[in-house]
């Protein structure tokens, strides 16, 4: 568990790291500050969910730059993807996209409209010191 990161919904950890690749549980578009409390609309549930992922990698000595793949979640696929990717995308280096599943799905947790995991790695440079 990463210290002040987002509020889980389940029984989970933020992140599990195994032989240098990270897997980050899907984070919601709630805060730390106000679990369980959603901003309206994709953009701003996408990037409360960016930066809830954001500070898990911190919370590692990692960031955006090391994620190689993204799975996002949507309940309005349709409606709400061209908007997400948008919003998306400003996270990454346009030579930089990790690769990515987008897809659409029946409900998430607190009715939110987006989720996304990650997959990191860690590389040799951003290993912690013994």
């Amino acid at each position: 568990m990463i210290a002040g990161g987002p509020t889980p919904v389940a029984p989970f950890s933020h992140a599990v790291e195994i032989d240098g690749m990270v897997f980050v549980t899907g984070q919601m578009p709630d805060t730390p500050q106000s679990p369980g409390v959603l901003p309206d609309g994709i953009e701003a549930q996408t990037r409360h969910v960016m930066s809830n992922l954001e500070a898990v990698l911190a919370g590692l000595g990692l960031g955006f730059e090391h994620v190689v793949v993204a799975r996002a979640f949507l309940t309005e696929f349709q409606r709400d993807y061209a908007a997400f990717n948008t919003t998306y995308k400003a996270y990454f280096p346009p030579d930089r996209l990790p690769a990515r599943t987008c897809i659409g799905v029946t409900g998430l947790a607190y009715d939110a409209l987006v989720e996304i995991d990650l997959i990191a790695h860690r590389s040799a440079a951003t290993a912690p010191k013994p």
